[in-house]
Order: C-alpha cells, then structure tokens, then sequence
C-alpha cells in the first residue's frame, strides 16, 4: 500500500508537459518501508511493471524506516469467499452481478472518485452487498499548483486495496481457498485498448487492465507473498456482450444507465459526454444488448459533438471501424498483440474486431458513417 500511494504521489506532481517528448518522464522516487528486502530483491520487475503502466522510466530505492502495517484487535469476519473490483462503471456492475447470481459472496472494493461515491454505495446496497463493501481513497493532497491530469498510475492504488482485502480474507477466513481470488471485471476491447491510431500510443492509450500489465502484477504478487489471485473474466467480451449475456438482465435494465463511464465527468458536472471513446464504447454496448439508455448526455447527437480544441474521438473511431472493415483486423493491431501466443492472440483480435463493429453500428445510427 505504501508503494501504491507513492507511486500515485509521484504520478500526481510531476507534470508530463515538462518531458522532452511532452509525455515520458524519468521518475526517481525513494518509499519508504517497514520491511524493504522483498522489494528491493523486486525492484527491477516493480520498474518494468510501472514503465509499462504509466509509460514512464523509473527508478526506484526502497529504504528502512517506514512504520509496521497497522493490526486491529478486533478485525472485521466479512461473510465474502472473494473479492471484486467495483469502480461504480458498468462493467464492475455486470462483474458483481454475475458473481452474486452465481451464488459467490463478493467483499467489494471501491476505489472512491469524485461523482461515484454515491454510486458506488447504491450499487452495492442493491447487491445485497453493503456490508460487503469497502471504500477506500487515498486521500493524496499534492502541495502544488499545477498537477498531472493523466494520473495514469492510479490504478495501482485500486489493486492495491484489492490485495489488502484479499490478504484480509485469506487471514480472517480460515476455509477460504488460497489464493483469494479478486476478479477484474472489465471488457476486452477496453483492457486491450490497441491505439485507435498511431498519435493515440501514449496519453489516449491507458494499460490499466491489460493482460501483460495484469501478469507482471500477478507475478510480483507473488514473490512478494500476497495470498491473491487476479481473476479477468470479461477479456475475451465486447462490453455489449457483456450487458447481453449478463445473468440479471432484469437488474441491470433497471440501474445501468446509472453507471459511471465517461472520461470527463467531472469537468462536465457530473455528467457524460457522449462522444469520449469510454462514452463511445458505452452507448454502443447498450444497442449491443438491445437496453434502452437513459443515461443525460451532454452531447446526446454524435453529429456536429466534435470540438476543434478535443481530441477527436469520433473521428478516430471512425477511422478505426473502417479500417478493420476494409483490411482486416490484423492490420489494425499491427503488432499490438504480439505479447500474446497464438490461440489468445485471436480471441484478443476477435474481441477487438466485435467490438469496433459494435461501435461502428452506433455510427452508422448516429450517420457519422
């Protein structure tokens, strides 16, 4: 936890902007701990993962001296046999509600963020799930002016509160299977998240969930000892496959336009855009699933949405439907997938290719295409 949250201390003040590149920094950051040996016998595998993250080179030095980690005396006994991400986003609702009608017991970890909170709650309460759920923040204040917007680094806090309350679990708890397992729901198409074209490579292009990002956390996972283990269900499922094949289709017609999705909810007062790729990808799950979207958008007609100051989203998907439509979805991926070995390679392509024709079904509707 102590590494996360300085991770997401140095991702927060040190401004991509100043780069030579405008985007790749070098960051050197000291943590830190109470017990720094099976980290600094990790520290070039935690480099490498966080380069691939972030997009950054690092250079990290874990030093002694750092408080122990804070033990109850009393400590919580959840009724859970696992643990699932809620980000208060339509996948995490579809994840919790599979595992739920499934007849598991999900502890449910909440990443708080300005606009979900509430969500977050609302979904778990209906989940049967409220005191199954943790909030967590991590409360970090930078005492700067001026801090970095990508924050792409702020996922490691999420899947490090994921792992202290799988670690709870697997000592709390003992019938519970080891490891733990903490499932990851999120959609292939998003967690792959191939480069919509080659200017998209580094600040359009996140690694949040993306399976070589997903084994080398799973790896230092465990050498380092941690009792979990991550779980991605979704990875080969477009979103809309996702809401269509969902095992409480009737719950999730009710309460998914109250999800979460858009990139710049905040800045438009709590409100979607419409016409950000996550909203892109949202609005064409929901014609997917054939689920009527009452979600309020800022920008509800793709045409005419495109400002001179934004990035181009639609333009860009379009591009991008059109491209795997005329040439195939390998040309797409140019390379992307190379990680991967042959049979994944092409559940990954065809996850890719069903998704962008989801999202060229919603252009055509909108006549963008």
């Amino acid at each position: 936890m102590t590494l996360a949250l300085a991770v997401n201390a140095a991702d927060n003040v040190l401004e991509r902007a100043q780069s030579p590149d405008g985007w790749t920094r070098q960051i050197e950051l000291e943590v830190v701990l109470y017990e720094p040996e099976p980290y600094q016998a990790l520290t070039a595998k935690i480099e490498e993962a966080l380069r691939f993250l972030t997009g950054d080179f690092w250079t990290l030095t874990f030093t002694d001296g750092g408080y122990p980690p804070p033990r109850p005396k009393m400590p919580t006994i959840f009724n859970a046999d696992c643990v699932c991400l809620l980000s208060g986003g339509l996948d995490s609702l579809v994840g919790a509600l599979d595992l739920t009608e499934e007849g598991r017991h999900p502890l449910l970890v909440s990443q708080t963020a300005k606009g979900d909170k509430e969500t977050q709650s609302r979904f778990a309460i209906g989940l049967g799930g409220n005191d199954r759920h943790l909030q967590w923040n991590q409360n970090i204040r930078p005492k700067v002016e001026d801090i970095e917007g990508s924050t792409r680094g702020r996922s490691i806090g999420f899947f490090a509160f994921a792992a202290v309350a799988a670690d709870h679990l697997a000592t709390t708890i003992t019938a519970l299977p080891r490891p733990v397992e903490v499932f990851v729901p999120e959609n292939g198409l998003i967690s792959l998240n191939i480069p919509l074209n080659p200017g998209r490579v580094g600040s359009l292009s996140t690694k949040t969930t993306h399976p070589v990002f997903m084994a080398r956390l799973q790896a230092l996972w465990d050498e380092l000892g941690i009792r979990a283990v991550l779980r991605l269900p979704y990875a080969a499922m477009t979103k809309g496959e996702m809401m269509a094949e969902c095992r409480a289709s009737t719950v999730l017609a009710d309460v998914a336009s109250e999800a979460t999705s858009c990139g710049r909810f905040v800045r438009n007062g709590y409100k979607h855009c419409g016409r950000c790729v996550p909203c892109l990808v949202r609005r064409a799950s929901f014609i997917r699933a054939n689920l009527r979207d009452d979600t309020t958008y800022v920008y509800p007609s793709l045409r005419g949405a495109q400002l001179e100051n934004e990035p181009n989203d639609i333009g860009a998907v379009a591009v991008a439907v059109l491209k795997v439509e005329q040439s195939g979805v390998r040309l797409f991926t140019a390379g992307q997938l190379s990680f991967a070995e042959p049979s994944l390679r092409r559940e990954f392509e065809g996850v890719v290719q069903r998704g962008l024709a989801e999202l060229g079904v919603l252009l055509r509707q909108e006549q963008i295409l």
